[in-house]
């Protein structure tokens, strides 16, 4: 009797330190009450305090979804899931019968124990696919623990979404396209050849709703998807607009003083280039930044016309000459499919985000958009003179600037007519007028 008193009142303080903390329970430990499946028709039961997902062949993704939405909260939980399934946390998502027949669709924090490794990263489902790839942050890759229990936590409030694994910043995302949706727990469906079977566990499952605040972790990479706009975050990190988003402050023509007077639209918050009909240049011409970089963080985001051809350079220093466009190591922006520059070079060195007339890019089905959606563009320059480029968070291009294989590739190039090539200490930022519709917006810099 005494050993009983004594364990209720160790029990009935932690009960009022949990009201008071404000968390509240999602998953009562002993049936799936306030919770909804949709879509496929996977299975869910409870074992042991425990929800386990099982799959099952010829169903799509299968979805146990609150009974509630949710806008602004923190929410924690722990999952263990086979090593070779793909799953994930889906927050602040939808299913609406009008929309895609119901389909499940929204944020989704991802589970990937593949070698991939990009637990904790953020994937749109069934809209805009990646939005932030742990390409973006590689240090949280390591925190995923494969065969074991892992504590995922997602923080959102308002269009900051931050997410957690095992304790360690995962992705820092700005975004509105969504203020409030449920959450659920995913089965992913398997292939035709894949056995059925494999589970994935959850437990823990807890969420809170008020006095919330958002984790600060300076200097994690933030993927700002609001248009033209820059976070107090980002401002710590380093961050700047290299276009405002309003004017053509910070900007000129190629090999001129002043930014061009035709050829080039400001509208909308868009940097956008008018169509000429013409060739290279016939137009406005390009555009380059008044100042000069070094090691740096280029983030753009771009949107082609069909057949549109256009290019971000960098270490533009406007000492060669040249009849066309202004000389520079390019991020080729092009329609691989309508422009016939994407079958020339050599090995699709001339397709979209790689090193134009170098270096092809890495090919990932999902870091492509359909011809007049928004692309999300970056290229890294670190101070070692690696080189990145990525492409909606993949990333599809790496290369030592001034490197051995780098100047072999120059060599056999259209641009081994220039001395030291793509070598230059620092150069300017070029958009290229090639006389296509393209939109630019969102161009922000930090120096590494």
């Amino acid at each position: 009797m005494k050993s009983f008193f004594f364990g209720l009142l160790l029990f009935v303080p932690s009960c009022l330190f949990a009201q008071k903390d404000g968390w509240q329970t999602l998953f009562n430990g002993k049936d799936l009450s306030g919770w909804i499946q949709r879509n496929g028709k996977a299975s869910y039961e409870v074992k042991n305090g425990i929800i386990i997902g099982t799959t099952v062949p010829d169903q799509p993704n299968s979805f146990l979804c609150t009974d509630k939405d949710y806008g602004d909260f923190i929410l924690e939980l722990e999952f263990m899931v086979d090593s070779t399934m793909n799953s994930g946390i889906q927050f602040r998502t939808l299913s609406d019968p009008n929309i895609m027949n119901g389909r499940v669709h929204g944020y989704q924090m991802e589970i990937d124990p593949s070698q991939r490794a990009w637990s904790g990263g953020i994937y749109d489902e069934g809209r805009r696919l990646w939005l932030y790839s742990l390409e973006y942050n590689p240090s949280a890759k390591k925190a995923f623990r494969n065969g074991q229990w892992n504590k995922y936590r997602i923080e959102c409030i308002g269009a900051h979404i931050r997410t957690f694994v095992n304790g360690v910043p995962a992705a820092y995302m700005i975004d509105d396209l969504t203020p409030k949706g449920f959450i659920a727990l995913q089965v992913h469906s398997i292939g035709a050849g894949e056995k059925p079977g494999k589970q994935i566990m959850w437990r823990n499952i807890r969420i809170k709703t008020s006095g919330l605040t958002l984790t600060t972790t300076p200097g994690i990479f933030v993927a700002n998807i609001l248009p033209n706009n820059l976070s107090d975050m980002e401002k710590r990190s380093g961050v700047k607009l290299l276009w405002n988003g309003t004017t053509t402050k910070g900007w000129r023509a190629a090999h001129k003083a002043s930014f061009p007077d035709k050829g080039w639209n400001i509208h909308d918050g868009m940097l956008s280039v008018v169509p000429s009909g013409g060739g290279e240049s016939q137009n406005g011409g390009d555009i380059v930044t008044d100042e000069q970089f070094s090691a740096f963080e280029l983030q753009f985001e771009f949107r082609l016309k069909e057949g549109a051809n256009s290019g971000v350079k960098y270490f533009v220093t406007e000492k060669e000459q040249s009849s066309g466009s202004a000389i520079g190591l390019e991020y080729q922006v092009l329609d691989d499919e309508k422009h016939p520059d994407a079958k020339l070079g050599a090995a699709g060195n001339r397709t979209l985000a790689g090193l134009y007339d170098l270096i092809p890019p890495l090919k990932f089905g999902q870091a492509y958009r359909k011809i007049g959606d928004w692309n999300r563009g970056m290229i890294r320059v670190y101070p070692d003179n690696h080189v990145e480029h990525y492409l909606n968070g993949y990333k599809v291009v790496e290369y030592q600037r001034g490197g051995q294989m780098f100047r072999a590739l120059v060599a056999r190039s259209k641009y081994n007519v220039w001395p030291d090539f793509g070598e230059a200490k620092e150069g300017r930022i070029l958009l290229q007028d090639h006389g296509n519709a393209v939109d630019f917006r969102s161009i922000k810099i930090r120096k590494l």
